[in-house]
C-alpha cells in the first residue's frame, strides 16, 4: 500500500521551509500558513427523478493582502477541504510570483458532474453563489473554472451572483464565455504559459526544443493546449495519458515517432478523457496509467492531479528526462522533489508553470473593469510578456542564491506577501 499524502500539509512543509530561509517571525508564519478565512456550507438540489440530494461545498480565501482572494472551483468526487486549503495556499504564491494584485482562494463542490444533467449541474452552480454570495465580488474574492468546470458553469453563477447584489458585476468571475464578459485567450492561457516558461528554460539549459521529446500526464484542457503550442514550437509529442471514465482507470498512450495532437484530441470528451478504442485505431500502443513516468523522454509534463509524483515512482524517471515542467497543481512531493534535485532536473514549479490561468484571468478582470476588450493577439502577447519575466526573475535568483527553482519561486512569492502583510499593519 503506498503512503498516502496530504496536499495541504505538503504546501504547509513547503511554506515552512521558505519561511526559514526568510527568517520570518512566528505571527507573519501563523497567518500565512493556513486559511485567513472558510466557509463550509450545504447545497440541497432537486434531482430530475425528483429526489433532493444534499451536495458539500467549499470557498476558502487563503490570504488577501495584495488584493482579492482569486481561485478556481472544482467538481471533484474525490475532493476534500485540505486539498482546497493547499490549493488556496498554492493561488496566494502563484498570483504573487507572476506579481499581479490578487490574493489565494479555491473553492469546490463534492460531486461527479459526469453523473449529473446539465440542469443538475445548473442547479448546484446557482446553490453554491447562493451559500456564499455575501463573501465573494470583484473586489472580495473572484472565482474561476477549475476541474471538472467550465465557462457555462461561471456564467450560471454570474446570473445568480447579480439579482443577489442588484446590479451587472462582470468582474465577480472569470472564465466566462467570450461576449459574455470573457476574454479571449483564456481557453489557451495556462497551457501556452506552461509552454513559454519550458521555452525559456531549453534556452538557458541550451536545448534545441525541435530535439525535444515530451510526455504528459493528462489530457484536459491544459494539456491539449501546452501540446499543440510545444508540437507548433517543433517537439514531439511521444505520448499522453488519461483517465478512461468507462474503464474507471487511466491508461497511457505512445506513439514513439510523435503523437498527431489534432488528431488524439478529437477522440478526447470535455472532461479530458480519451477514447481508449478509438485511440487503438490511430495506432496509440495503450500502456497502464502510471507508466507514463517512465517515458524516455526529454521533458516530463505532469499536467492532471496533485501528487502523481512521489518516493514511491520517482525512481522509474526515466535518465533521458532533463525538465519536469509542473502543469497541474501540487504533481511533486517534497519527499520525490529531493530524489529529483539528486538527479540533477530542472524543475519548472507547478505556481509559476501554470500561473498563464491566473494571468489571464487577471486580464478578464481589468477588461470587465475597463469595459473594454482587447483582440486576442494583445492578450497572448501580454501573457507571453508576464509569464517569461516571471521566470526569468525566478531562474536568476535560483542562479544567484544556489537555490532550486521551486525555492527560488517560493522565496520570491512568500517575501512579496508577507511584505505586503506587513505593510497592512497585520502582524
Amino acid at each position: 500500500m503506498g503512503k498516502s499524502y496530504n496536499p495541504y500539509e505538503i504546501a504547509q512543509e513547503q511554506f515552512d521551509g521558505v519561511a526559514e530561509k526568510l527568517n520570518l517571525d512566528d505571527a507573519t508564519r501563523q497567518l500565512l500558513r493556513q486559511p485567513i478565512r472558510e466557509n463550509h456550507f450545504l447545497i440541497p438540489v432537486k434531482m430530475d427523478d425528483g429526489s433532493t440530494k444534499v451536495f458539500n461545498g467549499y470557498r476558502i480565501q487563503h490570504n488577501d493582502a495584495k488584493g482579492p482572494a482569486k481561485g478556481g472551483t472544482r467538481f471533484d468526487p474525490l475532493e476534500t477541504v485540505d486539498t482546497i486549503r493547499a490549493l488556496s495556499m498554492w493561488m496566494t504564491w502563484k498570483c504573487s510570483v507572476v506579481d499581479i494584485p490578487l490574493g489565494g482562494g479555491k473553492g469546490g463542490i463534492v460531486c461527479d458532474p459526469r453523473e449529473l444533467s446539465p440542469r443538475e449541474q445548473e442547479q448546484l452552480c446557482r446553490g453554491w453563489v447562493r451559500q456564499i454570495s455575501q463573501n465573494l465580488g470583484p473586489v472580495t474574492d473572484v472565482p474561476a473554472p477549475d476541474v471538472a468546470t467550465n465557462a457555462q458553469h461561471m456564467l450560471w453563477m454570474l446570473d445568480e451572483y447579480e439579482p443577489i447584489h442588484g446590479g451587472r458585476y462582470p468582474g465577480f468571475i472569470t472564465g466566462k464565455p467570450v461576449g459574455m464578459g470573457g476574454s479571449l485567450g483564456r481557453t489557451e492561457a495556462t497551457g501556452f504559459g506552461v509552454v513559454y516558461v519550458l521555452r525559456e528554460a531549453l534556452e538557458r539549459l541550451n536545448i534545441d526544443i525541435k530535439n525535444t521529446t515530451a510526455c504528459i500526464q493528462g489530457c484536459g484542457n491544459v494539456a491539449q493546449y501546452a501540446a499543440r503550442l510545444y508540437s507548433e514550437l517543433g517537439g514531439k509529442i511521444v505520448s499522453m495519458s488519461s483517465w478512461s471514465h468507462n474503464d474507471k482507470q487511466a491508461f497511457t498512450y505512445r506513439l514513439p515517432e510523435g503523437i498527431d495532437v489534432d488528431s488524439l484530441i478529437d477522440i478526447t470528451d470535455t472532461y479530458g478523457c480519451i477514447n481508449r478504442e478509438m485511440a487503438e485505431k490511430l495506432g496509440l500502443e495503450i500502456l497502464p496509467g502510471e507508466a507514463w513516468i517512465e517515458q524516455d523522454v526529454d521533458i516530463l509534463i505532469p499536467a492532471a492531479l496533485e501528487n502523481q509524483i512521489t518516493a514511491e515512482n520517482a525512481e522509474k524517471i526515466s535518465q533521458q528526462v532533463k525538465i519536469i515542467a509542473e502543469a497541474a497543481n501540487g504533481p511533486t512531493t517534497p519527499d520525490a522533489d529531493e530524489i529529483i534535485n539528486q538527479r540533477d532536473i530542472f524543475v519548472i514549479p507547478d505556481f509559476l508553470a501554470n500561473a498563464g490561468g491566473v494571468t489571464c484571468s487577471y486580464f478578464e478582470q481589468v477588461q470587465n473593469n475597463m469595459n473594454y476588450y482587447w483582440e486576442k493577439d494583445e492578450v497572448i502577447e501580454k501573457l507571453e510578456i508576464k509569464m517569461t519575466s516571471a521566470f526569468n526573475s525566478v531562474y536568476e535568483l535560483a542562479r544567484e542564491k544556489d537555490l532550486t527553482m521551486r525555492d527560488a519561486a517560493y522565496v520570491i512569492a512568500v517575501k512579496r506577501v508577507a511584505e505586503a502583510v506587513k505593510s497592512r499593519g497585520w502582524v
